[in-house]
């Protein structure tokens, strides 16, 4: 390849663009030709199920594409809890716990007072309420982007986000199944049996020295991910649970690693399982984002309500408030921020956190069955997307200094 064309590729990875074509895209054809846009994400390519999913578009970007961004974004954490990175001790890693509390609670209390100012004595109060999971959402992608751009790519405050958005997400996941099941398919735990499995799978392959990484992806991300989507749980977060298993060049935490040396690798220029994981995949991972805010953007844009409103304030104002109070009463309790953060940056951080966008559409899909209600909600997780640029702007003004390397 040569040097001009890694240059374009290396700006198209820094800047996230397929993500943001594939947002734009989504938008335009989804309000041009809304039926066609629906058609081409539902139709089936095979003719066949999988476990009884249709084999689609959405099913493939969302089921499984979706399973390799957040194995890049666990190798990202799981280098920031070694040692040497801004996780380490693992003690720094209660405060951004701590803030995902905070960007769960915030969100769903400022839901709540304002469905209450808007709605007390509506006929459809309960209906409106039972939306309080659609602002916890955090769209992990976007938010990572923009923490990029606004911090630098190796600030601490950007894997403090990263691990703060993929819990978050986790337990956006859960409230999904616990909140609003599908009658069809109810949650079967006992799955999760087999996702302990690839767990130890890769424990197992870890202990033996093993250092081809795709032994880990197929093997224990292979049961890790069934257990999941048997478990009617979404099988997206399947490699977060197998990822930090593969052996880098230092020593990891608790059971996943024991410090040991790893042969055939060379420390000093990361060529271990864990690095060579993310180098074949960064770039098609990259690219395919565009098929993510594709698959995930489309909202028709339909008429604004005080649900629309809601929901954006909830996000902006419920996930910065949530995050910087929880985050802040855990320094107070001796659970430090990540060395090289402050409370600017941490309530930047928190700002950031209140990218919904798809993963609000999402939740709101699965919240209101009112199509009104519906289309209110999605247009207040569309404008969640401002959260881009406020963040941008604040870190003008704040005068954050970006660390790049």
């Amino acid at each position: 390849m040569s040097h001009g064309s890694k240059g374009i590729l290396s700006t198209i990875q820094e800047y996230s663009l397929p993500l943001i074509a594939g947002v734009f895209v989504a938008l335009g054809v989804a309000n041009a030709a809304p039926e066609a846009y629906h058609h081409l994400l539902e139709y089936q390519l095979l003719p066949w199920q999988l476990l009884g999913h249709d084999i689609n578009l959405h099913f493939l970007v969302n089921d499984v594409f979706m399973v390799f961004f957040f194995g890049i974004a666990a190798k990202e954490i799981t280098d920031a809890v070694l040692p040497g990175g801004s996780l380490n001790p693992p003690s720094k890693a209660v405060n951004p716990l701590l803030g995902t509390l905070g960007g769960v609670l915030g969100p769903v209390g400022v839901f709540f007072l304002l469905v209450h100012l808007f709605y007390d004595g509506a006929d459809n109060y309960a209906a409106v309420a039972n939306g309080w999971g659609v602002p916890t959402a955090t769209d992990i992608a976007l938010a990572w982007l923009a923490a990029r751009l606004v911090f630098g790519a190796r600030h601490p405050a950007v894997n403090f986000l990263l691990l703060l958005a993929v819990a978050d997400d986790a337990i956006g996941l859960g409230i999904i199944a616990v909140a609003y099941p599908d009658p069809a398919h109810p949650v079967a735990p006992i799955w999760l049996l087999c996702t302990l499995a690839g767990m130890l799978v890769s424990f197992g392959l870890r202990k033996a020295k093993l250092q081809s990484w795709p032994l880990y992806i197929v093997l224990g991300g292979g049961l890790a991910w069934l257990g999941l989507i048997q478990a009617h749980l979404h099988p997206a977060l399947a490699l977060v649970f197998i990822v930090p298993f593969l052996p880098g060049e230092r020593p990891q935490m608790g059971l996943i690693a024991e410090g040991e040396d790893v042969p055939g690798a060379d420390p000093a220029h990361g060529d271990t399982p864990l690095e060579r994981f993310e180098h074949r995949l960064k770039l098609p991972v990259d690219l395919g984002l565009f098929a993510f805010a594709f698959a995930n953007a489309g909202v028709e844009f339909s008429n604004l309500g005080a649900l629309t409103w809601v929901i954006l304030i909830s996000l902006l104002v419920g996930k910065t408030v949530g995050i910087f109070l929880c985050s802040w009463v855990g320094c107070k309790l001796g659970f430090p921020l990540p060395t090289g953060m402050d409370m600017k940056t941490l309530g930047l951080a928190g700002l950031v956190a209140g990218l919904g966008l798809t993963v609000a559409l999402f939740v709101s899909a699965q919240a209101y069955t009112d199509p009104l209600l519906q289309g209110e909600a999605k247009m207040g997780a569309l404008f969640s997307g401002v959260v881009f640029g406020l963040a941008l702007l604040a870190g003008k003004l704040l005068r954050i200094k970006k660390i790049e390397h």
